[in-house]
């Protein structure tokens, strides 16, 4: 009898959190007194927005790769130190990780700051296609931004809490090598997350939305294939091509596309593949990636892609090795987050181009081979949704750790999809600053929420326990290996 006591009492304790989604939405403030701190919190974040404009420039121009964001992190850390932040560099092991708060006891609510860059893609600030010499990376992703716009939050949350004499402590996590180097998993595995009661995160964007979206599951790895050398025309019969070992399981790999589930993700580059045709290469190496939605599906694929992988050096008399690169759990839903975050995203507004603005993204757009005219979008804030994203992000695992909350802003012209020179391009530019400025006034007003308003943080530790279920026990997806800091290293 007391047990099913139990599970009716939790029954009923899920189906209030979920009923307050609606209520929370329309309802009034939960501290009225707050609301002229509000604006002061907004007039804050206007008065500085030059210097965390000119901080996200000076990020986009360094362009640093993952775990080698050595100037990028300490602009971060140098801004906040001067706010008063107390800085720890090189947590969990990573020189370029750092945290900073302000601030005692609880509630504990974290910012994240990532400001890494991707490799092999360039662009000046302009809307044609204009690669910059000797420099071969860009923030096609938007990373300069969102460290600079976390940390514009992050301060004018800080002072906020001085003036009203809040209780509590803010933090800011610097999180590298997001792309490709699961930095936050790390950190979570560090246990940096532990004792943090909400963590909110944003991410540029073509327009800008604050949904409870889902991401896919990832893990990657390199499959290094070794073979024997030998004269490809005078003796090729001792040869073993560890290229024929890549390219076998590749074959193979594309045949599994039709095996597995649609909303799955495979994707491949043959990082090595030998330097002379007339030489069999004894050394070739192929770097994959793995996605989908849920962690358990992912790891049947994985488990089918090491079969392959053994087969393919089996077949061809090569041997192997696999280095597991990084591996994200999808990002873990909070609609009671969500829908404080698009009450407020809905309250500071989307992005206004001036004249010169919008002349660059009339001109940008038409490489975007759109079948129709979507600028405008930039000023809009969309109908919150659940959506499932086809990225993956190493915030996936923070969300499984700690209730985690997220938006979009329009950082890019309306069309653009990340990973492209157009991304970098109006990233570099005021189109960018203004995206990061609607950002941080929404992470702002959202961590003021959050601290006056201890119902909410409860709401969201209720939904999070209830999605996460009682039988969860976090694992990495990466395993035990280090933080692989040389892997954006030639």
């Amino acid at each position: 009898m007391l047990k099913i006591l139990c599970i009716t009492f939790k029954t009923a304790v899920v189906a209030l959190v979920f009923m307050n989604y609606a209520l929370a939405d329309s309802g009034p403030e939960k501290n009225q007194a707050g609301a002229e701190d509000a604006e002061s919190l907004l007039a804050y974040l206007d008065r500085h927005a030059a210097t965390y404009d000119d901080l996200a420039q000076d990020i986009w121009r360094l362009a640093e790769l993952g775990y080698l964001e050595t100037e990028s992190s300490l602009k971060l850390q140098t801004r906040l130190r001067q706010e008063g932040f107390k800085i720890q560099s090189g947590v969990a092991g990573i020189p370029t990780a750092f945290s900073a708060s302000y601030g005692k006891g609880t509630p504990v609510i974290a910012l994240l700051a990532e400001f890494d860059a991707l490799p092999g893609i360039s662009q000046a600030a302009e809307p044609l296609r204009r690669p910059i010499p000797d420099k071969p990376n860009g923030h096609a992703c938007g990373h300069h931004l969102f460290g600079a716009g976390s940390t514009a939050a992050a301060v004018a949350v800080r002072h906020w809490m001085e003036r009203n004499n809040i209780k509590g402590r803010i933090v800011l996590y610097g999180t590298p090598a997001e792309e490709g180097g699961s930095g936050k998993v790390y950190m979570v595995r560090a246990g940096l997350f532990d004792d943090v009661d909400v963590v909110l995160h944003w991410h540029p964007s073509d327009r800008n939305a604050a949904n409870a979206e889902r991401t896919l599951a990832n893990r990657s790895a390199k499959f290094k294939f070794t073979g024997v050398s030998s004269h490809a025309a005078a003796a090729p019969e001792r040869g073993r091509s560890a290229l024929d070992g890549v390219e076998s399981m590749n074959f193979m790999a594309n045949m599994l596309r039709e095996h597995i589930a649609q909303e799955s993700r495979l994707h491949y580059v043959i990082t090595q593949g030998g330097e002379a045709p007339n030489v069999v290469p004894d050394y070739a190496e192929v770097y994959y990636y793995v996605r989908h939605p849920e962690a358990a599906e992912l790891q049947k694929i994985w488990d089918r892609m090491l079969n392959i992988a053994n087969a393919a050096a089996l077949g061809t008399g090569t041997s192997l090795e696999v280095e597991v690169m990084h591996g994200n759990h999808s990002v873990l839903p909070n609609e009671s987050l969500a829908q404080v975050i698009h009450k407020n995203l809905t309250r500071v507004g989307g992005v206004t181009y001036n004249d010169a603005e919008r002349q660059f993204a009339q001109k940008l757009s038409q490489s975007l081979n759109l079948e129709k005219d979507i600028l405008g979008r930039e000023g809009v804030i969309q109908p919150r949704e659940q959506t499932q994203g086809m990225g993956s992000t190493d915030i996936g695992d923070v969300s499984w750790v700690v209730p985690t909350g997220g938006l979009r802003t329009a950082t890019w012209v309306a069309g653009t999809s990340a990973h492209t020179w157009q991304a970098i391009a109006a990233g570099g530019t005021s189109i960018g600053n203004k995206g990061m400025q609607v950002a941080a006034r929404t992470l702002a007003l959202t961590t003021r929420d959050l601290f006056l308003d201890a119902e909410l943080i409860a709401r969201s530790r209720a939904e999070f326990e209830s999605r996460r279920g009682e039988d969860f026990s976090y694992t990495a997806l990466l395993g035990d290996r280090e933080p692989p800091l040389d892997y954006r290293l030639k």
